[in-house]
């Protein structure tokens, strides 16, 4: 029994120590995640302008990226990011895809009970293969 007093514990302290980050460096955290991938779409397709894509305001509905008529026919995506720590498992997985390549691209397929299968691969390698 007092093992599992000890986990719980542990478990308590490292949820408070991660609720600790304040709702404003969460939110620029995001915001560097969103701008890096609205630079990605203007570095990709350098025809389009700083106003035909956007990123969307904290708390917006819709894609986090917003793109204009011109940049969806270019660029046929709806972007959501993510820049959170609870995504750990993810990237292991990735790195194992990764260390498995052998000089090959690497891309992780991942699916849940009931939902479509997924794949992930490197923002680079996607932007290079949208190109």
């Amino acid at each position: 029994m007092g093992s599992v007093l000890v986990i719980n514990l542990e478990a308590k302290s490292k949820r408070n120590t991660l609720s600790k980050m304040k709702q404003s460096s969460r939110r620029k955290k995001g915001k560097l995640l969103q701008n890096l991938v609205r630079e990605k779409i203007l570095k990709t397709f350098p025809h389009l302008k700083k106003k035909d894509v956007a990123v969307a305001n904290t708390g917006e509905t819709g894609s986090d990226i917003k793109l204009s008529r011109t940049a969806k026919r270019l660029c046929p995506y709806s972007f959501e990011t993510k820049n959170q720590e609870k995504l750990s498992t993810l990237y292991s997985w990735f790195d194992q895809a990764d260390r498995n390549s052998h000089k090959l691209m690497a891309a992780l397929v991942v699916k849940k009970n009931t939902r479509k299968p997924l794949v992930v691969i490197d923002l680079k390698l996607f932007f290079d293969l949208i190109e």
